[in-house]
């Protein structure tokens, strides 16, 4: 899973073709391809190719959650129903797009998916990172929180309902009834939201001490570790250290960190797998324990992950 940075995916994900389609009627369901309404509830929509422009000017009102998916996935299965659960949960405050890849390649190419379920949010017509491969429902939550954050402090605070509601059922609604957060992760939110990284790693770490296997917490101390760690980062400048000192861990690190917030990770993979390979054994293990946390992040059912799981465990005996 990954954390959510709003300027994380840009230049990985070129929407450009897709912008200039012309926009069917704002607040009309996208149009499936033979022309019909596709809408599962006025929260969650069928999106092709043809009517994505449309999505991408309701991100600048509302936060679009984009669910890329095929009937063939199994994991897809398995993680639709947990989306559109917690979408209709939050009453407007996010839309979820719904894109068949085998449907719509132009969309797949575009948001380069090596991979399903592949699940990236827009704000404000920008793609951001959510995660890869199916998640359990606590996770997802965790993550739809991070967005509304995010895309609070962007500015796109705006909602989407599916008829006129009476005065006393709009307060009724306005606060969303989730479960409150653990002390310390709400301690950790806060902070990110702050963008103080620092002490959201803290927080975190405090959680982990209490309960090693707060796994919600194992994951959230990787994820803000990576933001912590690429905040201020130049990416050409970092890629031309690493070419000049390509035996340098820290400089192969940096690229490897942009590269996993850019969503390339095979790239991230490759570039510390061949680094582990050359480096004398006793200096390899920083780089096995920076993989295995970036393994966590991506998560464990994403098949980049296995790939270089077995790659590395070859290197290693």
């Amino acid at each position: 899973m990954s954390d959510i940075s709003a300027a994380a995916l840009r230049g990985a994900v070129d929407l450009s073709s897709l912008r200039n389609r012309p926009a069917e009627s704002a607040g009309a369901a996208p149009a499936s391809a033979d022309g019909a309404a596709a809408a599962h509830t006025g929260f969650v929509v069928d999106v092709t190719d043809a009517t994505f422009a449309q999505i991408l000017e309701l991100s600048r009102t509302v936060p679009v959650v984009v669910d890329l998916w095929a009937e063939w996935c199994g994991p897809c299965k398995q993680l639709s129903p947990i989306l559109e659960k917690v979408v209709t949960e939050l009453a407007g405050r996010v839309v979820l797009a719904k894109v068949d890849v085998d449907a719509n390649p132009q969309l797949a190419q575009s948001f380069r998916a090596q991979s399903i379920p592949m699940v990236v949010a827009l704000i404000g017509g920008q793609p951001v990172p959510m995660f890869t491969g199916a998640v359990p429902e606590e996770q997802v939550r965790q993550v739809f929180d991070q967005l509304l954050q995010v895309a609070a402090q962007n500015g796109v605070t705006g909602s989407v309902g599916n008829e006129p509601q009476s005065e006393d059922a709009v307060d009724e609604e306005a606060e969303p009834q989730a479960a409150p957060l653990p002390p310390l992760h709400a301690e950790a939110f806060a902070a990110i939201e702050n963008g103080d990284f620092r002490a959201a790693i803290t927080a975190y770490e405090k959680a982990l001490a209490e309960n090693p296997r707060d796994e919600d917490a194992r994951s959230g101390l990787g994820q803000v570790r990576l933001l912590d760690r690429v905040q201020g980062l130049d990416l050409q400048e970092a890629r031309a250290a690493a070419a000049a000192a390509p035996h340098d861990v820290q400089a192969q690190f940096a690229v490897a960190d942009l590269d996993i917030s850019g969503g390339h990770v095979d790239d991230a993979f490759a570039r510390l797998l061949d680094l582990f390979a050359v480096l004398p054994s006793d200096e390899r293990a920083p780089v096995r324990e920076r993989l295995v946390e970036l393994f966590g992040l991506i998560g464990p059912d994403d098949p980049r992950v296995a790939a270089a799981r077995n790659r590395l465990s070859s290197l290693l005996f």
